[in-house]
């Protein structure tokens, strides 16, 4: 399911506020996720997507409002509370995932 925006902006604005003070305390000045991570993310996102009609419609959430632009589903429609734990787990892990310098 999609989420409430202010719920997820909620969220999304602690776990980049607490990495920012994560990467102060490290002495750390840029953030970049790997393409692993990256890639490992969006084939998930893919998966969980093609559980649901969204990739069958040809809407705005696949890009089908712009000419030439590759179909990506991009919103996570696994649920907000395993996004959630997803997001707690990759910061628990210290940012496994991103590069951070």
């Amino acid at each position: 399911m999609l989420s409430n925006m202010v719920v997820s902006i909620e969220q999304h604005v602690d776990w980049i506020s607490d990495l920012v003070a994560h990467m102060d305390r490290h002495g750390s000045a840029v953030v970049e996720a790997t393409e692993t991570a990256e890639k490992e993310w969006t084939a998930h996102v893919r998966e969980v997507s093609e559980m649901t009609l969204f990739p069958k419609a040809d809407s705005y959430y696949l890009g089908a409002n712009v000419p030439g632009k590759a179909r990506v589903f991009m919103p996570y429609v696994g649920g907000v509370a395993p996004y959630r734990q997803k997001c707690d787990s990759v910061a628990e892990a210290g940012y496994t995932g991103f590069d951070l310098r």
